[in-house]
C-alpha cells in the first residue's frame, strides 16, 4: 500500500469520509481550547458532567422528531443551558460546591435520558444517540460545526485575560473588580454547545473525550498557556485525522477510534511527557541516586 492509499485516498474517494474530517476537525477546533481551560479550573469532571446533561433534551426531541440532528441539537443545548444554570442556582443558594451540584444532575440527566430513549426508541436509536454516527455528518451539520468553532475562539479571544486570571487567582480578580462570574457563565456556555456539537458526530458519551485528553496530555509537555493550547489543539487534530483513517483501513466504529487515537497520545504523553512523565520521573530520581 503506497503512502496516499494509506493516508489520503479514503477522503479522496468518498464524500462522507471528507465530511467527517472537516466535521472533526471543526470540532477539534472548538473542543481542545475548551478542555484545556477545563482541566486547567480543575474542572475535568465537570465536561464530563455537561456531556450527559444534554441527553434527555435530546431524547426529547427524538422522540418528537425522530433522528433529526438538528432538532436533537436544539433540544440539547437547551438541556445543558437548563443544567448550567440550575447548577449555578444550586450552587450559590445551599452548601454544596460546583461539582457537586453538576454530577447530582449528570446522573439525573443520563438516567433520564437513557430511559426515554429506550422507552419511546429502540437499541440502534440509543446506540446512536450515546455513541454517534460521525460518518452520517451532512452539509447542515458541518455548517453547525464551523459556527461552534467559529463562535467557540471568538468568544474565547474576548473572555480570554479574565479566564485566565480567573484560572489562576479567582480571588484577584474579584478584588480588581473583574467580571469573573460572567466570563465563568460565557465558557459553561461555550462547554455546552461544544459538547452539543461533539454530540452530532461523536455521541453524548464520546463527545467529551476529544475535549479532555488532548488536554490533559498537553499538560505533560508544556507549561506556558500558548504552547499548552498549541499542543492540545495538534493532538485534536491529529486524533481526528488518524482515528478516521484507522477506521476506515481497520473496519471499526470512527467515534471510538477517534477517541482511543486520542487516548493513545494521553497514555504516550504519560510515558515520555517533558513535565510530568513517568519516563522523566524516573530517570530524574535515577540521576540523584547515582
Amino acid at each position: 500500500m503506497t503512502p496516499y492509499e494509506l493516508l489520503w485516498q479514503p477522503f479522496a474517494d468518498f464524500a462522507f469520509m471528507r465530511h467527517a474530517l472537516v466535521g472533526c476537525l471543526a470540532l477539534a477546533l472548538g473542543c481542545a481550547p475548551i478542555g484545556l481551560f477545563l482541566v486547567l479550573r480543575r474542572m475535568s469532571l465537570v465536561g464530563d458532567a455537561m456531556s450527559h446533561a444534554i441527553l434527555p433534551g435530546a431524547a426529547i426531541a427524538f422522540i418528537v422528531y425522530g433522528l433529526s440532528l438538528t432538532a436533537m441539537s436544539i433540544g440539547g443545548l437547551i438541556a445543558g443551558l437548563v443544567v448550567v444554570l440550575a447548577a449555578g442556582l444550586v450552587t450559590r443558594a445551599t452548601r454544596l460546591k460546583e461539582d457537586a451540584s453538576f454530577a447530582a444532575f449528570y446522573l439525573v440527566s443520563l438516567a433520564s435520558g437513557v430511559l426515554l430513549v429506550s422507552k419511546w426508541g429502540s437499541n440502534v436509536d440509543l446506540m446512536h444517540i450515546l455513541f454517534g454516527t460521525v460518518l452520517a455528518v451532512d452539509d447542515t451539520a458541518l455548517a453547525f460545526l464551523a459556527m461552534v468553532a467559529s463562535a467557540t475562539l471568538l468568544v474565547l479571544a474576548g473572555i480570554y485575560r479574565a479566564l485566565v486570571v480567573e484560572s489562576f487567582d479567582p480571588e484577584f480578580l474579584q478584588s480588581m473588580g473583574g467580571r469573573g462570574a460572567w466570563a465563568h457563565f460565557a465558557f459553561l456556555i461555550l462547554v455546552v454547545l461544544n459538547l452539543v456539537a461533539g454530540f452530532q458526530a461523536l455521541g453524548t458519551l464520546m463527545a467529551v473525550g476529544l475535549m479532555m485528553l488532548p488536554a490533559a496530555s498537553a499538560r505533560l509537555w508544556a507549561k506556558e498557556l500558548p504552547a499548552l493550547l498549541g499542543i492540545a489543539l495538534l493532538i485534536a487534530l491529529l486524533a481526528a485525522y488518524v482515528g478516521l483513517l484507522l477506521s476506515y483501513h481497520a473496519d471499526l466504529p470512527s467515534g471510538p477510534c477517534i477517541i482511543l487515537t486520542a487516548g493513545i497520545a494521553y497514555f504516550i504523553s504519560l510515558a515520555a511527557g517533558t513535565r510530568g512523565g513517568m519516563l522523566r520521573s524516573w530517570l530524574g530520581r535515577a540521576h540523584l541516586e547515582a
